[in-house]
């Protein structure tokens, strides 16, 4: 709205509209212009697309790793909106008077699971108005060190953490970018922005276990919040290579292999999984699965 307003293009009984806090009185008359959508600089790719669901309104991808979600000065071209810019083409309606898919959720580059991408804006305001209200479904699963049991005293310690019935572990804290690193988040217990994850063990690997297959699902959506999350309790994720996921593993506790494909694997091992929301346009609850990639299977299957 603000943007149309800048452009001149809302008026209030023909007298343009200018003033942001204005309110239109009974029996007055409301115009709203809006612009023909026009093609924006970011270039249409014919880039391989997972294609989990599409309709006229939206479209749900498995993205894989190494795949950047939206173009930035580093990463120009090769991203997920160039690739959706030529598989979309003529069926984006527009999203703020441009031709461009509605970005309403982000996972890390190196992050591969499943995102809902908007073709016009009223399906754009209402997925972005679900991530508001932290109503959308998401789980992820993820390859951690170490085993965050409610057994294990030096995690109940851990400020920020406790665990709920069936040893499942929340941890409750608040996000802000680091004072000293840009690129990293750090958890904060004032000021930030609130952060809330759930984790529950799926399988433990190793005698005894040195390698956990977790579920996390969030309650917010913050930039890292997974990784942040599990670094803070002491159970980094397999392959981060910015929250310290790089652990010496005794070969004690796993077979040569096994510590070999723990070494090798060369990104945060996290899959975005399940991915559930409400229709925007028709309401239709709607929820998504995406199996593991090959690399994590490969990994779990060396464990």
């Amino acid at each position: 709205m603000v943007q149309l307003m800048a452009k001149g293009a809302i008026a209030i009984d023909g007298q343009t509209l200018t003033d942001t806090k204005a309110k239109p009185q009974a029996g007055q008359t409301v115009t709203i212009n809006v612009p023909d959508a026009t093609d924006v600089e970011t270039v249409a790719q014919d880039i391989p697309l997972d294609v989990i669901y599409e309709d006229d309104d939206l479209i749900v991808v498995n993205k894989p790793a190494g795949m950047v979600v939206h173009p930035a000065p580093g990463s120009p071209r090769d991203t997920l909106v160039n690739a959706l810019l030529h598989h979309c083409a003529d069926s984006l309606s527009g999203i703020g008077g441009e031709k461009r898919p509605g970005i309403v959720h982000r996972i890390d580059k190196d992050t591969s699971g499943l995102l809902v991408v908007a073709k016009n804006d009223r399906a754009h305001h209402g997925l972005a108005q679900q991530f508001e209200r932290h109503s959308v479904e998401r789980y992820y699963r993820a390859l951690c060190f170490g085993v965050p049991d409610a057994n294990d005293p030096r995690v109940r310690g851990v400020r920020g953490v406790n665990f709920e019935p069936g040893n499942i572990m929340k941890i409750t804290t608040h996000l802000a970018r680091h004072k000293t690193d840009r690129q990293r988040q750090a958890v904060l217990f004032d000021g930030g922005r609130h952060a809330v994850t759930r984790v529950r063990i799926v399988d433990r690997f190793g005698t005894p276990p040195v390698v956990s297959l977790v579920e996390c699902w969030l309650e917010t959506g913050r930039t890292h919040q997974i990784r942040v999350h599990m670094a803070h309790t002491g159970h980094g994720l397999v392959g981060d290579p910015v929250y310290g996921g790089r652990r010496k593993i005794s070969h004690k506790s796993l077979t040569p292999n096994a510590v070999q494909a723990i070494q090798d694997f060369d990104r945060q091992a996290l899959h975005a999984a399940v991915l559930g929301f409400e229709h925007p346009v028709s309401g239709e609850m709607m929820r998504f699965e995406a199996d593991l990639p090959t690399d994590m299977i490969t990994l779990l299957s060396n464990l």
